[in-house]
């Protein structure tokens, strides 16, 4: 089963925004290759004070696992996206940008 991260700004948005639009990414995603597994990289749990670092450590340690990295609408103007893109880029994980499927 292919193992999806999925890469998206977040900045200035509520966690409703970010998750309807994961769960838009994830029904396209799943029309390009059928049954997939979500990597869950959206840390609503997380510590009040945590600082974007955090935030890109754990994600760079989910990545990690990924078959596929996709890349939200508006991945380029996101410091933390193009840092998960270039990671993906460096260590061989296939990239699809979602305006592409």
């Amino acid at each position: 089963m292919t193992k999806i991260f999925i890469s998206q700004p977040i900045k200035n948005k509520t966690n409703q925004e970010i998750e309807q639009e994961r769960k838009e990414i994830i029904e396209k995603v799943e029309k390009y290759f059928g049954k997939i597994e979500v990597i869950d990289s959206f840390f609503k749990d997380a510590p009040y004070d945590a600082k974007p670092l955090w935030f890109l450590g754990k994600s760079l340690e989910l990545l990690s696992n990924a078959n596929v990295i996709v890349l939200g609408k508006g991945w380029e103007c996101s410091r933390g996206c193009r840092i998960e893109h270039e990671c993906a880029v460096q260590y061989g994980i296939s990239v699809i940008y979602i305006e592409n499927l």
